[in-house]
């Protein structure tokens, strides 16, 4: 692939045409190249192809330009007749000066070894990086540099190669981003891509494999990486490393920065890899069991005050009382518990299908949120009264649940604003509603099996009012 020398002043001159009618950004395949006659000299000719559209060069050597009048007709007909759709001749000189890159493609990274008979493994895995949840920028951002996605890699023999008495393996990293043309149409460009590779611990090697963390990264440095970020369509690098378990981390250069990818990881030898993700669990505490006896005498009083005669809270009454008692802590940013929020949290904690919530039920509620405000504080590093994206999900392992990435991203469109914040009343929403879809599943699932059933009228029941 070939680029035109673009002189882009913004995403929006991607698409200007030159002069000579070449496009710039687009990426034009070079076809051929041969000597013609010309003028008593070898004339070097370059056979160009715009697969993208009907603006064709018109500079020197095009279709109707005066230079093949000057061609021996056998071989001027030669040529042209080999031509396809979009496809040009240029000069050599001109090639040089109206492209700017060059670009040469393989499939494969066969071409990297002298020997026709032997041939790389490929591995291929699509991921996405999503604001708030996988897009965590490079290593420069340590605070969410983890968040992107992560795949492992076991080398597991060494290279064949009498000559060199390393002990090492080789293998190829390859990052494309995709559909990233169509974002030119709207103002968009390549985004700036690359990836680290780190050595797995030794005495983690062969664990259960899990999405790192923010520490891992901490402590470790990388062993390998892409040679520089920058925004091409892919990036690739040819790596040696000992024999054992690394991990890639592919990402944009700054974080919050949305699109596709394709990772390639062609190895020597025979390797195994995997995608590095949570499994999806709750770590549920056994449901309180108290009765009216076990409860203090100022909450008591306190229900009775808030409850009415009835001494029973309603939605109205619990999204009030919840209000009033948050309003109340200063340190946290919030607009209010919502009557759909209040809904789900009297249908986690009501047992008797009333709607309403008595002594007990409330007890045990105020205690969860009791439980849930320490942990939304312990991880609400910076003290701002809310959490980011990034701090929420260590927030909820925390609070028991462990989600995979796909979950995440779930969640964070769903919970956090436009600034990628999550305040007290969304976090309590998200764990109330995480709570319930557990327990309803484990009902149907006493096995623990990973798999339920459920007949049309379970599955509009939970779904109704869930």
């Amino acid at each position: 692939m070939v680029y035109p020398f673009s002189q882009i002043t913004s995403a929006f001159d991607m698409e200007a045409v030159t002069f000579k009618k070449l496009v710039k950004g687009h990426a034009y395949s070079v076809t051929g190249l041969k000597e013609v006659e010309y003028r008593g000299r070898q004339e070097e000719l370059i056979r160009i192809r715009n697969p993208w559209g009907q603006v064709e060069w018109t500079g020197a050597w095009s279709d109707s330009s005066s230079e093949w009048n000057e061609v021996d007709p056998d071989q001027r007909d030669e040529l042209q007749l080999k031509m396809e759709d979009g496809e040009f001749w240029m000069s050599f000189r001109d090639f040089m000066r109206e492209f700017s890159r060059l670009e040469i493609c393989n499939l494969t990274p066969d071409v990297l070894t002298k020997d026709e008979t032997k041939k790389w493994h490929t591995t291929l895995f699509e991921g996405t990086w999503r604001r708030g949840s996988t897009a965590g920028g490079c290593r420069n951002h340590p605070a969410t540099f983890w968040i992107n996605p992560q795949f492992k890699i076991k080398l597991l023999e060494e290279d064949d190669d009498p000559e060199d008495d390393e002990v090492a393996c080789s293998f190829l990293v390859a990052l494309m981003q995709k559909h990233r043309r169509k974002e030119r149409h709207v103002g968009g460009d390549m985004h700036t891509i690359g990836f680290a590779v780190y050595e797995v611990p030794e005495e983690s090697q062969g664990c259960q494999s899990v999405h790192l963390k923010k520490d891992f990264f901490l402590r470790n440095q990388s062993r390998a990486r892409s040679e520089t970020f920058i925004n091409l369509r892919e990036v690739s690098n040819h790596i040696r490393l000992p024999p054992g378990e690394y991990i890639v981390v592919p990402s944009t250069f700054e974080p919050n920065k949305e699109g596709d990818f394709i990772l390639r990881v062609f190895t020597e030898k025979q390797s195994d890899t995997e995608v590095l993700d949570d499994e999806i669990s709750a770590d549920l505490p056994d449901e309180e069991e108290i009765s009216e006896d076990d409860i203090d005498e100022n909450f008591r009083n306190m229900f009775q005050q808030l409850a009415g005669e009835d001494m029973e809270i309603s939605v109205f009454e619990l999204r009030t009382i919840l209000n009033r008692v948050i309003a109340r802590h200063k340190d946290l940013k919030t607009d209010g518990f919502s009557m759909d929020s209040c809904r789900n949290m009297i249908n986690l904690m009501d047992k008797d299908g009333s709607a309403r919530l008595g002594l007990v039920e409330f007890q045990i509620l105020w205690n969860k949120i009791r439980n849930w405000l320490n942990v939304f504080r312990q991880h609400d590093l910076d003290k701002s009264g809310t959490m980011s994206s990034y701090e929420m999900r260590l927030a909820m392992e925390s609070a028991g649940f462990k989600l995979d990435n796909r979950l995440h991203q779930v969640i964070v469109a769903r919970y956090a604003d436009e600034s990628m914040g999550v305040d007290f009343d969304n976090f309590v929403c998200c764990l109330v509603k995480l709570e319930t879809m557990f327990r309803f599943f484990r009902s149907l699932d006493p096995e623990g099996t990973g798999s339920a059933v459920m007949n049309l009228g379970e599955w509009l029941t939970f779904t109704m009012c869930g």
